[in-house]
């Protein structure tokens, strides 16, 4: 039996081509009584500094792979994806959308629901997947699952939800990279590390050329895909760091260690 997953017909029947859409900062959303005190909050905290910005998309889907270090990650690239005048979108357990309040909540911000068990692990609801392209909405994944286990923070190897997005619904992986947050909140705790202030840089990267892969999502495509969105990450963050990534990724199934996350 072949291992090769088409696209699924109801994916493939998304429209294609999304309408341009208002600025989100703009719009009137359930975004603005949250962002507008949350925002102040994060720059008093830490002097965010960001590079290549335009990289990310004025308008339009895409779908954004940061690296990750600490607890704090969505709170800073949340932040700065508002600051660039989009609506911050996080793939979220689909369990979560059942909680009273928070669901109604999740939804109301544009997040997206994920299944993490079974035979539709990894999935994404049809409705959310014509949101992104009908009404040119971004998500942010974060390709590694959870937080990064290699001792000195580089990415550690990779897994295929961002990639498999990408390839079953065609739209621009921008990879990104920062570095400082882990000042804030260091790795594996919650508790904020209030002085000295914290300096964080956000590096933005050119969109992933993934179009040689075509639209099927087999293994050999996944795996290629999500190296090259791994690469690319990693590349960013030598440059912030002024440092050279070791040559093999930190794999956790090779040290004994458990996995949390699993898109």
């Amino acid at each position: 039996m072949s291992d090769r997953e088409p696209v699924e017909p109801a994916l493939a029947a998304v429209r294609t081509t999304p309408r341009r859409p208002k600025s989100e900062k703009r719009r009137p959303s359930v975004w603005w009584p949250l962002a507008g005190p949350a925002a102040p909050i994060v720059r008093a905290l830490a002097a965010t500094r960001i590079r290549s910005g335009e990289k990310l998309p004025a308008t339009g889907p895409y779908i954004l792979t940061p690296n990750h270090m600490s607890n704090l990650d969505p709170v800073v690239v949340g932040e700065v994806v508002w600051r660039l005048g989009r609506a911050p979108r996080f793939l979220a357990k689909a369990s979560l959308f059942r909680v009273p309040v928070l669901g109604g909540l999740l939804h109301a911000l544009g997040q997206i629901p994920v299944d993490r068990g079974g035979a539709a692990r990894g999935a994404i609801p049809l409705s959310a997947a014509e949101r992104l392209i009908g009404e040119g909405q971004g998500v942010i994944v974060y390709p590694e699952g959870s937080l990064t286990r290699d001792p000195d923070l580089w990415p550690m190897r990779g897994k295929t939800g961002a990639a498999r997005l990408a390839l079953q619904l065609g739209i621009p992986v921008i990879p990104v990279a920062h570095w400082g947050a882990q000042a804030l909140m260091p790795v594996n705790s919650t508790k904020l590390r209030l002085r000295p202030r914290a300096h964080v840089q956000v590096l933005f990267g050119d969109p992933i050329d993934l179009s040689d892969l075509g639209r099927v999502a087999d293994k050999a495509a996944l795996a290629e895909a999500t190296d090259r969105i791994m690469a690319a990450i990693t590349e960013l963050l030598e440059e912030l760091r002024g440092e050279t990534a070791p040559a093999e990724r930190w794999d956790p199934a090779k040290h004994g260690q458990t996995e949390t996350g699993t898109f």
